[in-house]
C-alpha cells in the first residue's frame, strides 16, 4: 500500500464556524487524491497577477425555503421538513432542512419517495411571495458592500468586494458581518466561500455548511481544486462526470495530465474550459445584471397523458400561462425562438425548438407533433418556453432545430 501523504504545508485554509469566531486549521483533504496530486507531474500554474487581488464571495443560505418556514413556525425545528408539492399530485422537493437529509431526502427528489425514505417527513407547500420578501431583504444586505452583485437565485449570489472598504477591505470580515446580518435581520443562517474566483468561491461556500464560512487564498487555490472530484467542475454534470471517469479522470488532479489539445478532441470547446478549471482557473466576472436567456412553463400530470391528441388538448391553457409569464418579464419584444419539452413515462426527454418571434399556438402544435413523434409513450410532463434576449442572433439555422 502506498505511503499515505500529508496535506502539504501551503493547505491551510482559513475556516470561520458558525458562531462567528475565527479559527484555522489544516483542511484534510482525501488522502488518495493528494497522492495523485503529488505523484503525477503537473504543468506549474502561475496566476495572472490581476486575477490575485480579486476577492469574490459566493453567498448561499442554508436550506432556504425551509429554513424560512422554520423561522415562522419555530415547532418545526428538529423535525424532517421539506418544501415542495404533494406526492399524489407527482411533486417534487423543492428543499429540505439537514434532518430530513439524514435520511437521504434532497432536492428535485419526487415527494412520494422522499416520504417512503422519512415516513414522518412534513411537507409543506412553497410560500413563494414570504421567501421573495426574505430574498429582497438579503440582496439588501449584499448590495450595501458592493453594487457588484450577481443573484443566481432568490437565496444565492455571487460578490466581488475588491473594492469595497468596509471591514477593511477584508473579505473573509465583509462575509462573516453580512452572514451576521442576515440571521439578524433575516432570521436564518447563510454560509459563505471566498476566493479569488467564482469557481472556487462556489466550491468553498459549501465546504463548512450549515451556518459557516471557508476562505481559500490564492496561493492555496492551486491544491484546493487538484483534490476535487471532476463532477465539481462548474458545467460538469452526472453524465459529463461519468465519461471522464470512464476516460480514467477521478480528479482534477487526474485531469491536468491531459494536454488541451487532448480535451477538445474529447470534449470541443468545452475541453479548453475544464483545461482552465481544473488548474483553478475561471474568469468569469460578477454580472449584476444577468442577460435573461429564456422564459417557460410546465406541467407535470397526476394521469399520464396517454397520446398526442391529449397532448395537443393540454397545449393551450400552457400557452395562456406562458403569454401571462412573458409580459411580467417584459419579454414580448425579445423573443427569438420558441420550444416545446416534453418528459415521456420512462423518464426520456426530449425538446424541440424553432426560430419565431411571436406565439403561435400552430407552430407550437407542431413542435409538439415533433418531438412526442421520438417516442410515441405516454407522457408525464409538457412545456412550452421562448427564448429570448441574446437568442435573436443565434436562430439562423432551420425551421426546426431538435435538441434530443
Amino acid at each position: 500500500m502506498p505511503k499515505q501523504l500529508e496535506a502539504p504545508p501551503a493547505l491551510e485554509f482559513n475556516r470561520i464556524a458558525g458562531n462567528g469566531n475565527a479559527a484555522t486549521g489544516a483542511a484534510q483533504l482525501p488522502a488518495a487524491a493528494l497522492e495523485l496530486a503529488a505523484a503525477m507531474p503537473m504543468p506549474t500554474v502561475t496566476p495572472d497577477p490581476s486575477l490575485l487581488d480579486r476577492k469574490i464571495i459566493h453567498c448561499d443560505c442554508d436550506c432556504f425555503y425551509a429554513a424560512v418556514e422554520m423561522r415562522d413556525d419555530p415547532s418545526l425545528q428538529g423535525k424532517p421538513l421539506a418544501v415542495g408539492g404533494r406526492a399524489d399530485r407527482r411533486g417534487v422537493v423543492a428543499t429540505c432542512n439537514y434532518e430530513a437529509r439524514r435520511y437521504g431526502v434532497h432536492s428535485a427528489m419526487s415527494t412520494a419517495q422522499a416520504q417512503k425514505r422519512c415516513p414522518q417527513l412534513i411537507v409543506l407547500p412553497p410560500a413563494m411571495e414570504k421567501y421573495r420578501i426574505a430574498s429582497r431583504q438579503i440582496l439588501s444586505i449584499y448590495r450595501d458592500y458592493t453594487e457588484l452583485v450577481e443573484p443566481l437565485s432568490l437565496d444565492e449570489a455571487y460578490l466581488d468586494v475588491s473594492a469595497t472598504p468596509q471591514c477593511n477591505g477584508s473579505a473573509t470580515l465583509i462575509a462573516q458581518e453580512i452572514r451576521r446580518r442576515i440571521a439578524d435581520t433575516v432570521g436564518i443562517t447563510a454560509s459563505a466561500g471566498i476566493a479569488p474566483n467564482k469557481f472556487v468561491a462556489k466550491i468553498a461556500s459549501d465546504w463548512n455548511k450549515p451556518d459557516g464560512q471557508m476562505v481559500v487564498r490564492p496561493h492555496e487555490v492551486d491544491a484546493f481544486v487538484a483534490a476535487l472530484p471532476v463532477g465539481k467542475l462548474h458545467g460538469v454534470g452526472r453524465v459529463t462526470a461519468a465519461r471522464l471517469n470512464k476516460l480514467g479522470a477521478q480528479t482534477c488532479a487526474d485531469l491536468r495530465g491531459w494536454s488541451l489539445l487532448h480535451l477538445q478532441q474529447h470534449f470541443g470547446k468545452f475541453g479548453e474550459r475544464l483545461h482552465g478549471l481544473c488548474r483553478g482557473i475561471d474568469l468569469r466576472e460578477v454580472c449584476p445584471s444577468r442577460e435573461r436567456k429564456s422564459v417557460s412553463v410546465e406541467e407535470t400530470y397526476v394521469t399520464d397523458l396517454p397520446d398526442l391528441q391529449a397532448c395537443r388538448q393540454a397545449l393551450p391553457e400552457l400557452l395562456v400561462r406562458l403569454a401571462e409569464r412573458i409580459a411580467r418579464a417584459k419579454a414580448q419584444d425579445s423573443i427569438g425562438k420558441l420550444f416545446i419539452k416534453i418528459r415521456f413515462d420512462d423518464f426520456q426527454r426530449t425538446t424541440v425548438e424553432c426560430s419565431g418571434s411571436v406565439l403561435d399556438q400552430e407552430t407550437f402544435s407542431q413542435l409538439l407533433e415533433t418531438g412526442y413523434g421520438r417516442r410515441r409513450r405516454p407522457v408525464r410532463l409538457l412545456g412550452a418556453g421562448v427564448g429570448v434576449a441574446e437568442a435573436r442572433e443565434q436562430q439562423q439555422s432551420g425551421l426546426f432545430d431538435p435538441q434530443n
